[in-house]
């Protein structure tokens, strides 16, 4: 036969194959992209094809359940598909626009209405068939919609089918992002699982590539709920696999055995000014027990409510990095954290013979060049310090354990970098904030935990009240009443200045929904400047002192001293004293604009009264159109008011919000989980974890020929927090 009419055919293996590579083409050498399309789906973040597969639908039209007109049922929310009869414009007030569409099916006629959204008379046209969804209602003998959302469909979307609403951007429609993917997903169905089938076939999963296509064109709400299901399992497993590779990459030798009834833990243990709680001891033993095991490195989370002793926990791990002759470095987010770690540990380390240091940015440089020379020489034990011990010139002799607090502060390449000063070091990652299990399994999966839920020294406690604008005097009553007995009274306003961005919050999430649930406005937030100069008009002859960020390290400093003794009676700060500041004295405090920060943030902040022996009051202004009706705001300022256990509230965080954002995933390397829903797959988190782990029991690092597909999505997803894992 000649060659010219041979014919040839792939092996099913090598279609899978070719399916694979399509999923790295660039975006441009898909069909329908090019010119504005192509420049679109760029600025969306879209560059391959894979790309554009994870671009989920923010919603869908259920055509499955559309109504006609006469079927519409009044007072729910439905879908109607119907044609476009007329479109017209009015303007009933100089600044409000009304787009009135009349639609008609067999069945009958309704008005839809959009209101501040003129551009839709340019949009539709008679003769359009339009796809509405919203609340049906009656009103002048029509059934009408107000504000709905549409879609125009062409005749290839017929009913019954269930169709994407992708998110998109100037230069592309729905409708042409709709075809893309549609011819995306001809171009690389069938293409091979990373994940291995018996995995696949223990958990019943659906295959990645029939996933992805129920993602965008799911043929029930059933298969798209179990085809996300699978995408979050996969996001959950990578980001597992990710971190303990990582890790490993990072372990180079092994810290020497800690001694954990060595001469200095037990100095030290007899130094504390209290007996250690059950939970603190058994947090002591699994500490100092990773410690002395030769075979592995210590990944451990000291996860503690506030109040719970974590820094006493954390001094006898000090104490035993002293007992083997090496050394060890705590470092915290803020100057204020670091001096209060020097405050309490100091004076214990020092009844147990141990030597320490502090290292900020206002160290003066001819102690800072003494403590550099003492780190080299051996002759410092321990260093306290913030972001300045990252330096290149701060260099250890014997770095053996790395004490990380408020983890969720810093970033992946900031744990490593202190890490790598360090061959085999230990590491502690400490936090007050409360963490859900869920959110702790996938984001914290690659370190072991240890938890403290109860105070070993109660306290007098916190009452929380809500209140708003119209009985501030309240607060500010308890401010008087606390000042006038030689207490002391924090107040903590979001802004630094007047004019500053409200997105540089620390709580962005709750921030947005607070403007979105107050109509999208934009309310005049409190600053700290502001505050200080009325504090002092309505408060006069009572001490005011501001803190916060943009004051020098030196400048703060002063700011918490002169609190601690009296001399500054009240404290204007934004959220730089969340953790960290403990001034036994404070029993009062005023949170302005409440609804703007998270419920963990919350807690922390109110964490900072009633810590002596009197019980401390905490009031929190929200915002007077939130004192009727239940907003979700609202809500979490209840439940805050209600409970002190920070475990539950951090739990009801989750559920209100469903925001991979709450405890700052974003400063986790850059972790983002697009299809995890944290309250609701418990399930699939337990899953990935455990299998997470099974994997690297039989296949370290990734090499084996049957996870070498893992660890190639392991590189691609996360390449530039996991440089360190290496090719691929």
């Amino acid at each position: 036969m000649p060659a010219s009419e041979r014919t040839y055919s792939l092996s099913p293996a090598s279609e899978r194959l070719l399916a694979a590579g399509a999923l790295d083409e660039d975006i441009g050498r898909l069909k329908y992209v090019s010119g504005a399309r192509e420049e679109a789906l760029r600025r969306l973040g879209i560059k391959r094809v894979g790309d554009l597969l994870m671009h989920a639908p923010r919603r869908y039209l259920d055509f499955t359940h559309a109504y006609t007109i006469e079927q519409a049922p009044l007072g729910a929310v439905c879908t109607v598909v119907a044609t476009v009869d007329r479109v017209r414009e009015k303007r009933p007030k100089p600044r409000l626009s009304v787009v009135e569409v009349s639609l008609l099916d067999e069945t009958g006629v309704m008005q839809v209405a959009f209101f501040k959204q003129p551009w839709i008379a340019q949009q539709l046209k008679a003769g359009d068939r339009l796809a509405v969804m919203g609340k049906v209602e009656f009103s002048y003998g029509f059934k009408q919609m107000s504000s709905p959302h549409y879609e125009k469909l062409d005749e290839r979307e017929a009913a019954g089918s269930i169709l994407p609403v992708h998110p998109v951007g100037e230069g592309i429609s729905v409708a042409w992002m709709r075809r893309i993917v549609a011819g995306a997903l001809e171009r690389v169905e069938g293409f091979p699982d990373v994940v291995p089938a018996r995995l696949r076939a223990r958990r019943r999963l659906m295959s990645a590539s029939r996933a992805v296509r129920a993602l965008h064109f799911p043929s029930s709400e059933s298969e798209r709920e179990r085809a996300r299901q699978r995408l979050a399992y996969d996001e959950l497993l990578i980001l597992q696999l990710g971190l303990r590779v990582r890790n490993d990459a990072n372990l180079l030798g092994v810290a020497p055995c800690a001694h954990v009834a060595g001469a200095r833990v037990e100095a030290l243990r007899r130094a504390l000014p209290f007996t250690l709680s059950d939970e603190q001891d058994q947090a002591v033993a699994e500490i100092l027990g990773d410690m002395c095991d030769g075979r592995h490195i210590m990944n451990r989370l000291l996860l503690g409510d506030v109040g719970t002793g974590k820094t006493a926990v954390a001094c006898m791990a000090l104490a035993a990095v002293a007992d083997t002759g090496s050394q060890a470095c705590v470092m915290a987010p803020t100057s204020v954290l670091a001096q209060q770690y020097a405050v309490k540990c100091g004076p214990v380390l020092d009844a147990a013979g141990i030597s320490w240091a502090l290292l900020t940015g206002a160290t003066p440089a001819a102690e800072r060049a003494q403590i550099v020379r003492r780190l080299g020489a051996g002759e410092l034990t321990v260093l306290f310090g913030t972001h300045a011990v990252l330096s290149d010139d701060v260099v250890f002799k014997r770095l053996t354990l790395v004490v990380i607090d408020e983890q969720h502060r810093f970033g992946v390449r900031q744990r490593n970098a202190l890490r790598a000063k360090g061959e085999g070091a230990d590491l502690l990652v400490m936090t007050a904030t409360p963490i859900p299990r869920t959110l702790a399994l996938s984001v914290y999966g690659d370190l072991d935990t240890s938890v403290i839920r109860t105070r070993p020294r109660a306290g007098a406690g916190v009452t929380t009240k809500v209140l708003t604008p119209a009985n501030r005097d309240i607060a500010y009553g308890a401010i008087r009443d606390c000042v006038a007995v030689g207490q002391r009274a924090y107040v903590i306003c979001p802004l630094v200045a007047e004019g500053d961005d409200a997105s540089e919050l620390d709580d962005v999430p709750a921030a947005r929904a607070a403007d979105e649930e107050g109509g999208g406005a934009a309310p005049r937030l409190h600053s700290v400047e502001r505050e200080v100069e009325h504090l002092r008009q309505v408060l006069p002859g009572i001490s005011v002192r501001a803190l916060h960020g943009k004051l020098s390290s030196r400048e703060k400093d002063e700011a918490i001293e002169a609190f601690r003794t009296g001399e500054a009676q009240v404290l204007v700060a934004t959220t730089v004293v969340e953790v960290g500041v403990d001034v036994p004295e404070a029993t009062v405090m005023l949170i302005e604009d409440g609804d703007r920060f998270g419920l963990a943030t919350l807690h922390q902040l109110r964490g900072r009264v009633g810590r002596g022996d009197v019980p401390g009051r905490c009031f929190i202004m929200g915002r007077a159109d939130a004192a009727s009706g239940r907003s979700t705001a609202r809500e979490r300022l209840e439940a805050l008011a209600r409970t002190s256990d920070g475990f539950a509230l951090a739990e009801l965080d989750l559920r209100l919000r469903h925001e991979g954002e709450i405890l700052g995933l974003r400063q986790h390397g850059g972790v983002f989980l697009r299809f995890v829903d944290l309250d609701a797959d418990s399930a699939i988190i337990e899953a990935a974890h455990m299998d997470a782990r099974e994997i690297l029991r039989y296949a370290h690092a990734l090499e084996a020929p049957a996870t070498l597909p893992l660890r190639y999505e392991v590189v691609r997803r996360y390449g530039d927090v996991f440089k360190e894992v290496g090719g691929g």
